[in-house]
């Protein structure tokens, strides 16, 4: 049992040989001959069966815009493919296919009636568009349209018509995108144009809410308030000067009213005489003093000069009316004539000193106009930092309008130009290089290669049934396989002795497996030679 076991395993690790597979082909040489004719004439006949399809194709190229990008930029998507694919999408519409199909008529010759749902769907799976890259496969050059039907001139005419779409719907696309650009660009210029109105008004009506305390005017504030500060000093000064000749000429008329009862001297004098001249000589060492800092039209140096001079008027008027009073008589008429003239210089002061004090009411009325100007200017100086920096929000928020409104003008005007470049057919345009063809050849069945695939399909299938009758078939057919099962070995052997009837049926067996075999082959042949010409 144990070299049975042996003599198994060392046969399964030989495994088969050429000569066991010479002798299966000589006993199942039929058995695979005809799985073989049958399987290749299944597939063969198949071809024939299945209607002829033909496909035509049409090479469209895209021709990039005549017009340099420099003198005029495109205002539409610059990526081809993405506009390839909306235009496939439009033209493989439901109505732009049923349009075509009622057109030429197509999917009609069928034995039943089919839905133009079922139709756009057919003609969709029928159609095909392939991109055409350049050598780096970075930019697209041109794309091919092909459409697949059972009648080459159907496939003809509607490749014809589909390239026709595809060149009219770029047209349309690339128009339509290129005004739609610019009506899109007019409107936002519109929107701009009435943001920069609405700054502007802003900026109008904040410059005239705020005239006189904007940036611009701070030099000219400056130098007013400078002026009106001076002016003010000078009505100041004016104004204390007034109120000391007022206060002078009150104790001159004073005095004028004393030297009636006041005591004279020996030449009729009156005592008070030299307080006169004593104020005379103040106002002179003053006026010394400012002549000695001031020019001769400094306000105070002029005003003073004035005064003396209407002081040394008085001490004249009062001289002139005391030297009268003592030489008048004690008559009546005399009388009254002298006091009237001792009585002049009284009333001539006493006008003056109402004219003073009209004087020192209009200063003190411009001084304190001059204060409320310059309480003006200094608020105006004090609210500029404020107004600056509205000012400078007002103004940025308009500059960037006026920025944005430009660059929008300058951009309308570009797609305009873009617009009538499109208009004149002047921008990316396709153009068909290789006009329809005409197919002569069936795109499918493709009957010779179909008949290769028939070969293999028959080898394959008389593998199998040669296979399959090998395995159920348990009787031993070699010298070898009966060695191999006996335990021991062979000492003699009996030659087979064949009978002429036996000799003469394995040479009939022999002469139909090779005309089998011939007629198998010859029929191959034959089949592919015909396919081959037919196509």
């Amino acid at each position: 049992m144990a070299d049975v076991t042996e003599v198994t395993e060392e046969q399964n690790a030989r495994g088969l040989d050429i000569q066991r597979y010479l002798s299966v082909a000589r006993r199942r040489h039929m058995h695979f001959l005809i799985p073989l004719l049958i399987g290749w004439l299944a597939v063969w006949s198949a071809g024939w069966i299945l209607p002829a399809t033909y496909k035509s194709a049409t090479l469209i190229l895209v021709e990039r815009p005549t017009m340099p990008k420099n003198f005029v930029e495109p205002n539409i998507n610059e990526d081809l493919q993405d506009r390839l694919q909306s235009i496939t999408q439009q033209i493989l519409s439901r109505t732009r296919l049923l349009l075509i199909i009622d057109k030429l008529h197509l999917y009609d010759g069928g034995r039943r009636k089919i839905t133009p749902d079922d139709k756009v769907e057919r003609m969709r799976k029928d159609i095909g568009v392939e991109l055409v890259h350049d050598a780096h496969n970075e930019e697209i050059t041109a794309f091919r349209i092909t459409y697949t039907a059972h009648d080459p001139h159907q496939a003809q005419r509607v490749t014809s018509e589909l390239a026709d779409l595809f060149i009219d719907e770029n047209l349309k696309v690339r128009e339509q995108q290129s005004k739609d650009t610019t009506k899109f660009i007019e409107n936002q210029l519109e929107n701009a144009r009435a943001t920069l109105a609405e700054q502007e008004a802003r900026v109008r009506d904040f410059q005239g809410k705020h005239q006189g305390e904007l940036p611009t005017q701070q030099a000219s504030n400056l130098q007013i308030l400078s002026g009106l500060q001076a002016q003010l000093q000078t009505e100041q000064d004016a104004l204390s000067n007034a109120k000391q000749q007022g206060v002078y000429l009150e104790s001159l008329i004073e005095q004028y009213r004393a030297f009636r009862s006041a005591p004279r001297t020996a030449d009729g004098a009156p005592t008070d005489l030299p307080a006169i001249d004593n104020q005379l000589e103040k106002l002179k060492s003053k006026l010394a003093d400012l002549s000695a800092h001031y020019t001769d039209n400094y306000p105070d140096v002029r005003n003073l000069r004035a005064e003396i001079a209407k002081t040394e008027k008085t001490r004249g008027d009062l001289q002139a009316g005391l030297k009268a009073m003592s030489k008048g008589t004690k008559q009546s008429d005399d009388g009254a004539a002298m006091g009237n003239a001792g009585n002049a210089p009284q009333l001539q002061q006493e006008s003056q000193l109402r004219a003073n004090q009209a004087e020192v009411k209009n200063r003190e009325q411009a001084v304190a106009n001059l204060k409320l100007r310059v309480n003006e200017y200094q608020g105006r100086l004090n609210q500029e930092p404020a107004n600056e920096q509205q000012l400078a929000d007002l103004t940025r928020g308009y500059e960037q309008s006026k920025a944005n409104f430009d660059d929008l003008l300058k951009k309308k005007d570009a797609s305009e130009m873009a617009t009538s470049m499109e208009q004149m057919q002047q921008g990316e345009r396709f153009k068909v290089l290789d006009p329809p063809s005409l197919p002569l050849k069936p795109y499918f069945p493709n009957r010779l290669k179909l008949c290769g695939v028939g070969l293999g399909v028959g080898l394959a299938l008389g593998i199998v049934v040669v296979g399959g009758f090998e395995m159920m078939d348990d009787r031993l057919h070699s010298e070898k396989g009966i060695k191999d099962l006996l335990p021991v070995s062979i000492i003699s052997e009996i030659p087979v002795v064949l009978v002429p009837s036996e000799e003469q049926s394995y040479k009939e067996r022999r002469m139909l497996g090779w005309a089998t075999a011939a007629i198998v082959a010859a029929t191959i042949l034959a089949g592919s030679a015909f396919s081959y010409l037919h196509d």
